[in-house]
């Protein structure tokens, strides 16, 4: 677990940091089965214009995140932290495994 505690000046300086922090496979199945859900949810909902399912979209993403980080990974979710560079994280992070580039499964 990486104890960095200055702050971080980009997302590029912090994205080594977000992956570290996610170095269990577990953890990053849960990420990337968390953010499809959100993902499929938001296009559902700007489909059929049902805006009370916002209110899912943080249960989905962090539900599954979260297990994933006190369950397997035993660290806290750089989110309490640093929220908008874990959002980002986050979806780079999908898009690493959607394409192969690091692997989860």
């Amino acid at each position: 677990m990486n104890t960095k505690t200055k702050p971080f000046e980009s997302f590029e300086d912090f994205y080594p940091y977000y992956l570290g922090e996610h170095a269990n496979l577990v953890c990053r199945k849960l990420h990337f089965i968390g953010t499809s859900f959100v993902i499929i949810l938001l296009l559902t909902i700007f489909a059929t214009a049902n805006w009370w399912l916002f209110t899912l979209v943080p249960v989905l993403g962090y539900g599954f995140a979260w297990a994933g980080h006190f369950i397997y990974e035993k660290n806290r979710p750089a989110t309490f932290k640093h929220p908008l560079y874990s959002l980002m994280g986050d979806f780079q992070m999908f898009w690493e495994i959607l394409t192969g580039k690091i692997k989860a499964f």
